[in-house]
């Protein structure tokens, strides 16, 4: 099996860590994590100029996994079956998710702002899957219990 184990994950100083019951395998779960890249959804948060108002903004998934320890390489449903082999039903794998944050002007134009990555590791043991989310860089729009939350959900609707 490659290594799937990002080098530089914190050992420490992770922000968000939960234990779920899970009932498949870690080829089902890199499947579900590959059909979360390029996903959007709207949101409200505060604006980026952080001068007390909210704003309505898009946030775009991009997904990538780790490659020898050091690299990640992009995660999508195109590059999925290559990454897939060498990947055992059980053990450890950490993934980056990128999420890029855009909104709409007054003139609506479309204005990009500073995005967030998040590190994730997820530990699979029989039936109990252990994801931690760690905030890697940005300012923190998106807590880590949504990025959390978010593939949970993934998980129980079956996107693979």
């Amino acid at each position: 099996m490659r290594k799937r184990i990002y080098y530089h994950f914190p050992k420490g100083d992770v922000h968000f860590e939960q234990k779920y019951r899970y009932y498949e395998d870690l080829p089902y779960l890199v499947r579900t994590m590959a059909g979360l890249d390029g996903r959007h959804e709207m949101f409200t948060t505060e604006s980026p100029d952080r001068r007390g108002h909210s704003v309505k903004a898009k946030r775009e998934i991009a997904v990538y996994i780790v490659e020898n320890n050091l690299d990640f390489a992009h995660l999508s449903p195109v590059s999925v079956d290559a990454v897939l082999v060498g990947i055992e039903s059980d053990g450890m794998l950490d993934f980056k998710i990128s999420l890029k944050y855009s909104r709409l002007d007054e003139k609506y134009r479309m204005i990009a702002f500073t995005g967030d990555d998040y590190l994730v590791r997820m530990h699979l043991d029989g039936d109990l899957l252990m994801l931690t989310v760690h905030l890697n860089s940005g300012p923190g729009m998106t807590e880590c219990m949504q990025v959390a939350g978010r593939i949970v959900e993934a998980l129980r609707q079956g996107n693979a």
